[in-house]
């Protein structure tokens, strides 16, 4: 057979589409994959304080520490308690609050006289990150108080430069905001490496795969038909993830095109299916592939810049990352959403993006008859 026909692609995708849907595990795993567990990643792992429950043990009831007890206010902690000092032990072991102050007797006599009295703060370190940004929340805003207190104004530190931060595409430095987008790129990668492999490990197991190869089908045709019907499931899932989830449910303002975005996904697509393909050549089982998914998808999500900016990597493993497709999404993605980037921004990492995704296309393509034809251990 002389080339490839777009209409054996065509029906072989719809072949593939309606295995998908009547596999009911993956068809749930692709909903919850763009809707809950959207929804999750932004509001379960926020690295913000949110409404914190703080208690005060106030043994001074001085004007000072009224004062204390009302600069912990919304939106980063809850109203403090008033409790008594027996009460400290029993309240944090029940989990009633993240933080107890104890302000002690004298406390604003101590101030003014010019010592240096102490006050205890008890801190529920289950979540450590919590514990970590409110304990240092409380300590800034109890300086602060007794600064102004004592000079009546806030002190500065007096320095020949001064530092001015302006936070720019998340002023207000919102968590949510990070966290629910980049759950969505992460899930494109997983999503599809899954499904891709796992369709091509069905058929193998099933034994299609060697029916189709006795037909008059290339190689080529097969793998592409794979790629652009569970690519299509993928496409509508981040599509629903970003106009529905995150811009409605969530309410994260988009900076750039999202038409762009989902146009550079499908480029994205092609290239995490290859890998997908690629590892369903090298793996004889659903089990062998679940492993080299699980060694595949961690490093590829962790180094890819989406949980840790690639800048701050070892330039040996910038230079790796550079041999996968990811790392080229993750960056032009944020450039999209985050920072409103037009293709004349992107471009060049769309450009390795697609370079890499046909390496990997082209030598799954070698691998493939060897692959199926390998007997089953």
């Amino acid at each position: 057979m002389g080339g490839f026909s777009l209409s054996n692609i065509f029906r072989l995708g719809l072949k593939e589409l309606r295995s998908l849907a009547a596999d009911k595990v993956l068809l749930g795993l692709i909903v919850w994959a763009f809707s809950g567990a959207i929804y999750e990643a932004a509001t379960g792992s926020s690295q913000q304080l949110n409404n914190a429950p703080v208690a005060i043990v106030d043994e001074d009831n001085s004007p000072l520490s009224a004062r204390l007890a009302g600069a912990l206010y919304p939106p980063y902690f809850r109203r403090p308690e008033l409790i008594g000092l027996e009460q400290v032990d029993d309240a944090m072991n029940r989990n009633l609050y993240s933080f107890v102050l104890v302000i002690p007797s004298h406390f604003q006599h101590d101030v003014s006289a010019g010592r240096r009295p102490e006050i205890q703060l008890n801190i529920d370190a289950t979540v450590i990150s919590q514990a970590f940004i409110g304990a240092s929340y409380i300590n800034n805003i109890a300086s602060g108080e007794v600064g102004e207190f004592l000079t009546g104004r806030r002190a500065e530190e007096d320095t020949p430069i001064r530092l001015t931060a302006r936070a720019r595409f998340n002023p207000n430095l919102t968590g949510l905001w990070f966290g629910g987008v980049m759950e969505a790129i992460n899930n494109v990668t997983m999503l599809t490496i899954i499904l891709v492999g796992a369709a091509f490990i069905r058929e193998r197991e099933h034994g299609t795969i060697e029916h189709l190869l006795v037909m008059p089908l290339r190689p080529f045709e097969i793998m592409m038909a794979k790629i652009w019907a569970n690519g299509l499931a993928v496409l509508i899932g981040v599509a629903f993830a970003l106009l529905v989830m995150v811009k409605h449910v969530l309410q994260v303002p988009i900076a750039g095109s999202v038409g762009l975005f989902l146009a550079a996904a499908v480029f994205y697509l092609f290239s995490a299916a290859s890998i997908g393909i690629f590892l369903g050549t090298l793996a004889r089982s659903m089990p062998q592939l679940g492993l080299l998914i699980i060694i595949t998808i961690v490093p590829l999500q962790l180094l890819s810049g989406g949980v840790t900016p690639q800048e701050s990597m070892p330039a040996a493993i910038q230079n790796i990352m550079a041999a996968t497709p990811t790392a080229y999404f993750v960056r032009l993605a944020q450039g999209i959403l985050y920072r409103g980037a037009g293709f004349e921004v992107i471009w060049p990492d769309l450009l390795g993006m697609t370079a890499v995704g046909a390496c990997f296309f082209t030598i799954a393509l070698i691998r493939f008859r060897k692959a199926v034809t390998q007997t089953q251990v």
